[in-house]
């Protein structure tokens, strides 16, 4: 006999039956929850009035939200920079400045991902660009099989954790946040998890010298200023792309989606820079587009008006035209700008089409009180809030065997949210507590593109790698990775604080013990005798 109390654990077994025998998750999702949503309203739970507010959810979280509009420039702007050369550039000469010391391919690797991560977004695309890139270069050399593998998924997936990661855009809009929040809870986690990759490769070089020995002298091709000129031009204008995308938006300068629209001009920007056939006159114009970019934004921060912000807005919209102008002339990054469209729009259909689907299910979901079911579930546990976090963690760990982020984020996050932002508040506060559990859920979900059988990452490197690496040596280098990221979970958990270090501190006021006391004023008696004669 199928109850209201046994519907929400049904229509969970229902989703992970369907999605095992391997229909798209987006469709796997509006199917079950429509299934059962017919079901509810034949067993009376529920009437077919009920149902309406699909519609109207789905237009509300898709047609109606600007938030999700910074999907598309964000994941444009990824999918030109991933292809454009940079990785390359800043591969090679990051590659010849480490070379000299043990581990030092290990440590480009690693620095050269967490840049490309601040301006891609895109974990696919950048761990098969760096594969294709290192992987070659560190067989050469002798590092070990494991480690190489390891090293490039892992420098890969931290692109889900450092702003601009669209995981945060997400994250942000299924938690209610602010993305700029968002963005300043991760920077802390991201730049631990950096440590963290670095600190093993340093441990390696001490106790495994030859699982990550130095690069020959006689292959380092570059030496002084030239070497260091050549890691400055690639690092200062993809600083310069992050420090205005972000900046602008963390700074109230910009929404997120403006700063998506400048992140994907500035994608063909750097195409430009890095293009062969772009024009002395360009080049010429880009630097006044950077120094007129940058006085603009930092006069910004203290004024909107004035002739210098204004002058230097104008200099930098006459240099940002002239060089996408020059950049459409050019027969390469012409068809560079075509295939970022058409990633860009298979990215963002895919994600409307899984956000419309998971609609159908927490709305017949909600109905059934699965919501009360789900927060009976997880303030049962034993432990209070670390009983909670653990179970979540676990679970989110588990699911990422199977969903990906994007799939995580739309059905579980709008179900636990308003319990985790009542478990945590306690501890961290209102206002950070889902920043707090949002950027901890974005550091356990890189390792869905990790663990073995199903991570991503793995699929790609597999794809890429030359015949002589065993998909062993993939699946096992990848283990010590997943655990460095099982620790930043554990850390992120232990330490709120690196997460909420960047944020706002809320006054420590109980605004209801406020009392405000008003001295009584000595008033003259009223005289109501008669009037003074004239």
């Amino acid at each position: 006999m199928i109850t209201l109390q046994t519907m929400p654990p049904l229509m969970f077994g229902g989703l992970v039956l369907a999605m095992l025998i391997g229909f798209p998750v987006a469709f796997t999702l509006a199917a079950v929850g429509l299934s059962f949503g017919f079901l509810a309203i034949h067993l009376g739970f529920f009437d077919m009035n009920f149902l309406q507010a699909i519609p109207g959810r789905v237009f509300g979280s898709v047609l109606s939200n600007e938030l999700l509009l910074a999907i598309p420039f964000f994941t444009f702007m990824g999918a030109i920079l991933e292809r454009c050369g940079l990785a390359e550039d800043m591969l090679d000469s990051m590659g010849q400045l480490f070379g000299p010391i043990r581990g030092g391919l290990g440590y480009s690797v690693i620095i050269v991902g967490f840049i490309l991560g601040a301006i891609t977004g895109t974990v696919a695309a950048q761990v098969i660009a760096m594969a294709l890139i290192s992987m070659p270069v560190m067989i050469r050399y002798g590092y070990n099989m494991r480690y190489i593998t390891g090293v490039l998924a892992a420098s890969g997936t931290i692109t889900q954790l450092v702003p601009p990661s669209l995981v945060l855009i997400v994250l942000a809009d299924q938690l209610g946040k602010s993305v700029g929040d968002m963005y300043l809870g991760a920077w802390g986690p991201s730049v631990f998890q950096i440590a963290l990759f670095a600190g093993y490769t340093f441990l390696l070089g001490v106790f495994k010298p030859d699982h990550v020995p130095p690069v020959p002298k006689d292959a380092r091709t570059l030496t002084g200023w030239a070497l260091w000129k050549k890691c400055l031009l690639g690092i200062i204008p993809s600083a310069v792309l992050i420090f205005v995308v972000l900046g602008t938006m963390m700074m109230g300068l910009a929404t997120p989606t403006e700063a998506g629209a400048m992140g994907a001009v500035g994608a063909i920007v750097l195409a430009a820079i890095h293009s062969k056939d772009f024009s002395t006159n360009g080049r010429k114009i880009l630097i006044i587009g950077v120094i007129a970019a940058g006085i603009g934004t930092m006069v910004g921060i203290f004024m909107t008006e004035g002739l210098i912000f204004k002058t230097a807005f104008a200099l930098t919209y006459f240099a940002v035209v002239w060089i996408c102008l020059e950049a459409v002339r050019i027969p390469e990054l012409r068809d560079l700008i075509k295939q970022g469209y058409e990633t860009t729009m298979r990215i963002t259909t895919m994600v409307v089409f899984i956000l419309i689907g998971s609609t159908c299910f927490s709305v017949v979901f909600l109905g059934v009180s699965g919501g009360v079911w789900l927060e009976h579930l997880l303030t049962s546990l034993p432990g209070g809030v670390w009983g909670f976090l653990i179970f979540i963690n676990l679970f989110i760990f588990f699911l990422a065997f199977f969903l990906d982020f994007f799939e995580i984020a739309f059905i579980i996050l709008p179900m636990i949210a308003p319990i985790a932002q009542k478990v945590l508040t306690p501890v961290v506060g209102a206002d950070a507590a889902l920043i707090w559990f949002g950027v901890m859920l974005c550091v356990n979900m890189q390792t869905s593109f990790m663990h073995p059988p199903f991570g991503f990452a793995l699929f790609y490197l597999r794809g890429v790698a030359p015949k002589e690496v065993k998909s062993s040596d993939i699946y096992w280098g990848a283990l010590p990775w997943v655990g460095l990221q099982a620790i930043m979970v554990v850390l992120v958990i232990a330490f709120p604080i690196t997460v909420t270090a960047l944020l706002d501190k809320p006054l420590n006021v109980d605004l209801n013990q406020i009392r405000i006391d008003v001295p009584q004023m000595e008033l003259p008696p009223l005289d109501f005798g008669p009037p003074p004669k004239p």
